[in-house]
């Protein structure tokens, strides 16, 4: 039998990401993601649901992640999902999902959003696994 795992998300940051190093010096970034459904119930009323989902990413994606993101921004992620176990300080166990992210888009442009007299700060145009080459290796 064959296995697929595979998450696509879009919504927006909950909390600015945290990101620390693991012993091996590898970058991890943790952080939040939003999502939201509306629909009208059978009763004509608009309803809404927010779905609160934890996300972590490795290497160069934590690094683009954790420069260029904050609360609020709208982002795309692809991933996986993973199971995280563990033991509290309580002695209790303790386990939640959370999305391994392989790879994101910006969902926003940020270039006209910097305050007046603000430097525009450059932001990989493409997936968040690449970073915006070197002015001077433009080939035009």
């Amino acid at each position: 039998m064959a296995n697929f795992n595979k998450v696509i998300l879009m919504g927006n940051l909950t909390r600015d990401p945290s990101l620390s190093y693991l012993p091996s010096q590898t970058p991890v970034v943790d952080f939040g993601i939003a999502t939201n459904r509306r629909w009208t119930g059978s009763d004509g009323a608009p309803r809404e649901e927010t779905c609160f989902i934890d996300c972590r990413a490795f290497g160069r994606l934590a690094e683009n992640i954790n420069k260029y993101c904050r609360k609020g921004r709208p982002l795309m992620i692809e991933g996986r999902l993973t199971f995280d176990q563990w033991e509290g300080a309580d002695g209790a166990k303790r386990s939640k999902h959370r999305i391994t992210v392989q790879n994101f888009t910006f969902v926003d442009s940020r270039v006209g959003d910097q305050a007046p007299g603000e430097a525009a700060e450059a932001e990989p145009r493409a997936e968040g696994s690449a970073e915006p080459p070197p002015a001077d290796d433009i080939p035009f």
